[in-house]
């Protein structure tokens, strides 16, 4: 296996994902909840515990602001993650998970982070140049914070490509509404779950042609070199320009959801940095999620569950 290239992680809205379960979910009475559990949380900060959980490397560029950043910080440093804080005016938010111990049933809640300001996003993308070096791979991962303006992910992307990074990205609404819908230099992959895919056809992605022509036609476009689109449990569609592919995912029982995308966008980017085919590099993002969702809250999953379900996944050509 050759050298990993870098991985620099880039999360604009992180959170302190907290999660804990109670007998039931019961509108009216006071609930009284098991002990919580505290994770670091966001999209590109997932991004880079799953790469450190799966032996790999990353930097994770954060953007973090009061006591709750500072817990957030305290959290990756405990888990070792490599993590570039960039202090910020609002204080970074909090998610929090329930779990109905009578239905497995969870209940997700996503507190708003408070509104950054245009000094804020200076200093982000001062910092962001500062750490991408050349030809590495740059991920952003997860919502943009209220306040910060609307091309800032184009901003990034292009301070990126400048030094040849090849650029990763899942985000979701006006980011992602931007990104497809006015390409200029395409990013290197974009991978979209199955219902950001149906919002942004404007139809449901019922089959999996229905998959493989929406990626199709945003590589056509210029949106992206590779799209990579979730189809649940099902696994995960990959298309480029020359290949197609579908990785079934194996059968798994779920316990929790929360991180498993950003656990197969971590997974992929560092099979892919460590120099895999695109089918490989599929396989390990599949596989990783799969793993996952068998963990609790945002444990995320460590290399021998990952490398269990690769043993189960099948790639299959399109």
């Amino acid at each position: 296996m050759r050298e990993q290239a870098a991985i620099l992680t880039i999360t604009l809205n992180p959170a302190v994902d907290v999660a804990t379960h109670v007998p039931a979910v019961i509108a009216g009475p006071k609930l009284r909840c098991a002990a919580p559990r505290y994770d670091p949380g966001g999209g590109g900060v997932n991004v880079a515990r799953a790469v450190q959980k799966l032996g790999g490397a990353a930097r994770a560029l954060v953007a973090v602001g009061g006591p709750m950043g500072q817990r957030l910080v305290n959290l990756l440093a405990a888990e070792e993650v490599l993590t570039l804080p960039v202090t910020v005016s609002g204080e970074t938010r909090q998610s929090f998970a329930v779990t109905d111990d009578a239905t497995g049933a969870q209940y997700r809640f996503g507190v708003p982070g408070e509104p950054l300001t245009a000094q804020d996003a200076d200093r982000l993308l001062t910092e962001i140049a500062a750490h991408t070096t050349q030809d590495s791979y740059v991920v952003i991962s997860g919502s943009v914070a209220p306040g910060l303006p609307e091309d800032m992910q184009s901003r990034i992307i292009a301070m990126a490509e400048e030094k040849h990074a090849r650029v990763v990205v899942d985000t979701s609404s006006r980011a992602l509404d931007r990104l497809i819908g006015d390409p200029t230099t395409p990013v290197y992959l974009l991978r979209i779950d199955q219902a950001e895919a149906a919002e942004a056809a404007r139809h449901p992605m019922h089959t999996l042609a229905d998959s493989t022509a929406f990626a199709a036609d945003l590589v056509a476009r210029g949106v992206a070199e590779v799209v990579v689109t979730g189809r649940g449990a099902e696994g995960s569609v990959l298309v480029s320009r020359d290949q197609r592919f579908i990785c079934h995912a194996p059968q798994v029982t779920v316990r929790s959801k929360i991180g498993a995308g950003d656990a197969f966008v971590g997974a992929m980017t560092l099979a892919l940095a460590r120099g895999s085919t695109a089918d490989a590099a599929l396989k390990w993002g599949v596989a990783a999620a799969s793993a996952t969702v068998t963990t609790e809250a945002t444990a995320l999953c460590d290399l021998a569950q990952a490398q269990a379900c690769y043993d189960q996944c099948r790639i299959e050509a399109l």
